[in-house]
Order: C-alpha cells, then sequence, then structure tokens
C-alpha cells in the first residue's frame, strides 16, 4: 500500500499562493512546499525557508580557482621553469591576470552548477507530488502548495480544511 505523503493545494493566482504560503507559515507548519511556472518574489521567505548556502560555496570556489591559478603560473615561471624574458622578473603578476581571472570564473561555475543541482536533490525523475491531478499546470499556470505527512502539526481533516480556507481551489491527498 502506497504511503500518504501530504496534501496538495492549487491556487488561481501567484498572490493567493503567497497568501496562504504566510498563513500556513504562521500557522506553524514546516514541511511545506510551493510550486509555480515561475517565480513568485518572497515566497521562499513566505514558507519560511533558510538562505541558501549556495553563494558562499561558489564564492569559495572562486577564490580557490584564482589562488590555484596564480599558484600555478608562479610555481611554473619562478620554480619549475623560470625564464628570464627581457629582464623582468620571474614572478611578473601582471600577466597572470588574465589565467588567475579564467581559473576562479571556471570553478566558481562548475561549482555553481554541481553544487546547485546537489544542494537541490537533483536529478529527481519521481517525486509523490507529481501523482497530484492537473499537476502538470504547476509548469504552465498552476500555483501549488503541499504540506507533507511527516509534519508535526499536520492532521488529515484538520490541515484540509485549513487548506480550504486559505482559498484552494482543489486540496488533494497524495501518496507516494
Amino acid at each position: 500500500m502506497p504511503r500518504l505523503y501530504g496534501l496538495v493545494a492549487r491556487f488561481e493566482t501567484p498572490e493567493a499562493l503567497y497568501e496562504a504560503a504566510q498563513k500556513t507559515c504562521a500557522e506553524g507548519y514546516t514541511k511545506t512546499d510551493a510550486h509555480s511556472p515561475f517565480p513568485v518574489h518572497g515566497l521562499a521567505e513566505a514558507l519560511g525557508m533558510k538562505r541558501s548556502k549556495l553563494s558562499a560555496i561558489v564564492l569559495a570556489a572562486g577564490a580557490a580557482g584564482a589562488l590555484g591559478g596564480l599558484g600555478l603560473q608562479y610555481w611554473v615561471s619562478s620554480v619549475a621553469y623560470p625564464l628570464n624574458v627581457g629582464g623582468r622578473p620571474y614572478f611578473s603578476w601582471p600577466i597572470f591576470i588574465p589565467v588567475i581571472f579564467e581559473c576562479m570564473v571556471l570553478l566558481a561555475g562548475l561549482s555553481a552548477m554541481f553544487f546547485m543541482l546537489g544542494l537541490n536533490g537533483l536529478p529527481q525523475p519521481y517525486h509523490p507530488v507529481f501523482n497530484t491531478p492537473d499537476f502538470e499546470r504547476a509548469s504552465n499556470d498552476g500555483f501549488f502548495l503541499s504540506i507533507e505527512a511527516e509534519d508535526p502539526k499536520y492532521d488529515g481533516a484538520q490541515t484540509r480544511a485549513f487548506l480550504e480556507g486559505a482559498g484552494a481551489l482543489e486540496v488533494h491527498e497524495v501518496s507516494g
């Protein structure tokens, strides 16, 4: 027998979804998610989601790439294969700037892509919320709010009544 995932409610507009998300967070629900065909400003904050760690990871990776590029060029030009070109010093840093920049961009971009996928749990070819009737509208014109059954405040009948009172057009019980 499939396990109960929770309730998924459909809303008419992004404003209605935003207001329902605020009410849901204020009511004390914590295991929630919103699904929309486009970003809704402030929706993540309305659901009480924390700020992503991705920006700090990308900054660290960019700094590591820049230092790695500088270190590699210093080692090659000053230690491994020193050449006196036109009387310049071995460590002539201005010429290293393009490579430093490119290494920084390379590591920052790659870390942004891979860590974004990892932190979001992607690729995820299946999720229980996909079983919601008309959920394919979430990529076109549908606005959905889900509350998981694992939420400490979840009670099937009370949560359904809460979502209907928050302005949901439809509320569906979803199994996963």
